[in-house]
C-alpha cells in the first residue's frame, strides 16, 4: 500500500515542479507547529486552565525560538509560489479576480470547520458553568494563530504591485516603525504597521526569487551572516529581547508587532533556506520523501489550523485521571516539565491525525498546485 501511494505520488508531480519549495513550506508549518506545543503551556490550577511560557520561567530555552519561529520561511515562499503562479495565471488568460479568489479560498475555506468546533465548544462549556477566563484562555489559543491568514491573503492581493518592490523598502519602513516607538518615544501603535511590513520583507524576496533575480548562493550567504550579525547586535546592543517569540510579561515582544530584530533574524532564515536548495532537490529525487512532503504539503493548513486543538485535547482528556500530568498541566518551571513535554508529543501527533483523518475524508493523494 505504502509502496502504491509513493508511486501514485511520483507519478501525479510535474516534471518541473520545484520540490524544495515544498519541501521548505512544510519545515515552516512543522516548525511553527512544533513550537507552539513546546513553548505553551496549559497549567491546570484550582479548577481553572490557564496558559504559561516555559520561556518566562527557563531563559535557557531561548534558543528554542530561533529553530521553531519559522514564518519567515512561509511568506518566502507564498511570495515565490504567488508571482510564478499570478505570472502563469496571466499566460493563460485568467482573470486576476479568479486567480486571488482561487488562492484564498485555499487559505479560508478550511478555516470555518475549526471555528465553528470552538463556537460549539465554547457554548457548551460556559454552558455548564466553566470558568470564562479557561474558556478564553483555550479559545484565544486556537484563534491567536490565525493572524497570519488575513496578513498572508492581502500580500497575496497585492502580488502585482510588490512583485518588483526591493525588500529593502519594507525593511526600511520596519526600521523607521521602531525607531519610532523605541528611540523616540512615540505611540505603541505605530508599531503594527510592521505586522505587513514585516512579512512583507521575506515576500518581496520571494518575489525576486521568482523572478530570477537571486544568486542562491551568493544572495543565501548574505542573508544569512548579514542577518544574523544584525539581529546579534539588535539584541545585545539595543535593547531586543533575544527570543523570537512572545513571551508573557516580557516589556517588548519581537512578534507582536514584528520588530526590526524579528525582520533581520527571519532575513536569516531565508538565506539559510536558499543555500539549502540544492541539498533539498537531491533529497527529494527520492521518491519515498517526495511522497511524505508532498501529503505533508497537501494537510499543511489542516496542522496548521488544528494542531493547537490536539494539543487542548490531550490536556482536556489527561484531565479526566483526577491528577495533574507533569509536562500536561504542571507549571513549566523546570527541565523535568521540558522532558516530559517532549513526552507527550507523540499524543499531540496522535490526535492531531485524528483531526486530519476527520476533516481531509476521501482527499486525494496527490501534490497540489504551487
Amino acid at each position: 500500500m505504502v509502496a502504491e501511494l509513493v508511486r501514485r505520488v511520483e507519478a501525479a508531480t510535474p516534471a518541473g515542479r520545484d520540490r524544495a519549495l515544498d519541501a521548505l513550506r512544510a519545515l515552516a508549518i512543522g516548525g511553527v507547529v512544533l513550537g507552539h506545543w513546546l513553548v505553551t503551556a496549559l497549567v491546570a490550577d484550582s479548577g481553572t486552565v490557564r496558559v504559561a511560557s516555559p520561556l518566562r520561567h527557563l531563559p535557557w530555552l531561548v534558543p528554542a525560538s530561533w529553530i521553531f519561529q519559522t514564518m519567515a520561511l512561509f511568506f518566502l515562499v507564498g511570495g515565490q509560489s504567488a508571482v510564478m503562479s499570478h505570472a502563469r495565471a496571466r499566460g493563460g488568460d485568467v482573470t486576476y479576480r479568479h486567480w486571488l479568489g482561487t488562492r484564498t479560498a485555499r487559505l479560508f475555506r478550511p478555516v470555518a470547520a475549526v471555528l465553528g468546533l470552538w463556537t460549539v465548544v465554547a457554548v457548551v462549556l460556559l454552558a455548564l458553568g466553566a470558568d470564562s477566563a479557561t474558556v478564553f484562555a483555550l479559545a484565544k489559543l486556537v484563534w491567536s494563530p490565525l493572524w497570519f491568514l488575513p496578513v498572508f491573503a492581502a500580500l497575496t492581493a497585492l502580488t502585482p504591485l510588490v512583485a518588483r518592490l526591493h525588500p529593502g523598502w519594507p525593511l526600511a519602513v520596519v526600521a523607521l516603525a521602531d525607531l519610532v516607538r523605541f528611540g523616540l518615544g512615540g505611540p505603541a501603535w505605530v508599531g503594527w504597521v510592521n505586522l505587513v511590513a514585516g512579512w512583507l520583507v521575506p515576500y518581496c524576496l520571494g518575489a525576486a526569487w521568482a523572478r530570477g533575480r537571486l544568486r542562491t548562493r551568493t544572495t543565501g550567504w548574505t542573508l544569512l551572516l548579514g542577518g544574523a550579525a544584525a539581529t546579534a547586535a539588535l539584541v545585545l546592543w539595543a535593547g531586543y529581547p533575544a527570543s523570537m517569540v512572545g513571551v508573557p510579561g516580557a516589556p517588548i515582544s519581537n512578534q507582536s508587532p514584528p520588530t526590526l530584530a524579528a525582520v533581520a533574524f527571519g532575513l536569516a532564515q531565508c538565506g539559510a533556506a536558499l543555500l539549502l536548495l540544492g541539498p533539498l532537490r537531491r533529497a527529494l529525487s527520492r521518491p519515498a520523501v517526495w511522497a511524505f512532503t508532498a501529503l505533508a504539503n497537501l494537510s499543511a493548513m489542516t496542522i496548521f489550523l488544528w494542531h493547537q486543538t490536539a494539543m487542548i485535547a490531550v490536556t482536556a482528556l489527561g484531565l479526566l485521571t483526577g491528577r495533574l500530568l507533569p509536562g500536561l498541566h504542571t507549571v513549566p518551571d523546570g527541565p523535568a516539565w521540558v522532558l516530559a513535554r517532549l513526552a507527550w508529543l507523540p499524543a499531540f501527533v496522535l490526535v492531531l491525525l485524528m483531526c486530519r483523518a476527520a476533516v481531509e475524508a476521501r482527499r486525494p493523494a496527490e501534490p497540489g498546485g504551487a
